[in-house]
């Protein structure tokens, strides 16, 4: 994880209140982004020093497995959840704390 340290309340309160600025947030409200949210925070320590690119196709499988996905499939979550992997490993900015 980037030399940050916050916490998943941290990340929370950011994204309750910045999600409708991404291009996909027009599309629903905050509470069904929020799994993705969290599973792209918690992932991004899980998979510590490694690049999206090589675990994407885990954090698919993971994410049909993953009890809080709700209803939604990868290919409508992953945005949000790269976004919250972005923004934790501060890979590219997402946004400015």
């Amino acid at each position: 994880m980037a030399d940050r340290d916050f916490t998943w309340n941290d990340e929370d309160a950011y994204w309750r209140t910045n999600y409708r600025s991404r291009p996909y947030g027009a599309s629903g409200d905050y509470e069904r982004y929020r799994p993705a949210y969290r599973f792209g925070f918690d992932s991004a320590s899980r998979y510590r020093g490694r690049d999206w690119d090589d675990v994407e196709p885990d954090l698919q499988r993971n994410w049909n497995t993953y009890e809080d996905r709700g209803e939604s499939t990868w290919e409508q979550i992953k945005d949000a959840v790269r976004d919250a992997w972005n923004r934790v490993t501060g890979k590219q900015s997402v946004g400015t704390r």
